[in-house]
């Protein structure tokens, strides 16, 4: 396989995205065991929105509808239940 730069950035890039996207699901785990019950911490949104993010520009680069498809809705999802959250911080810390 006689890969140029460009492809190999890219491909440093897939990889780069599917580590991050993969350390979520660590990240859950071990916040899980460490309350004995399952948690989702905001890590694994964060996780979740650069893994996806950068999933997504990978798909656009290798002009996949399907996968561009799935991780566009994904990044729409984790953006989402961020605002969640800090919505309902703000209202915590609002009293």
């Amino acid at each position: 396989m006689n890969l140029t730069t460009t492809d190999k950035i890219w491909l440093g890039i897939g990889f780069l995205a599917q580590f991050l996207f993969s350390m979520r699901f660590i990240v859950q785990w071990i916040a899980s065991e460490k309350k004995k019950e399952s948690i989702i911490p905001i890590y694994f949104w964060y996780f979740s929105l650069g893994g996806g993010i950068l999933l997504l520009l990978y798909a656009i680069h290798r002009k996949d509808p399907v996968f561009i498809l799935g991780q566009g809705m994904g990044v729409f999802i984790y953006i989402r239940n961020l605002m969640l959250i800090y919505k309902k911080r703000r209202k915590k810390v609002e009293g």
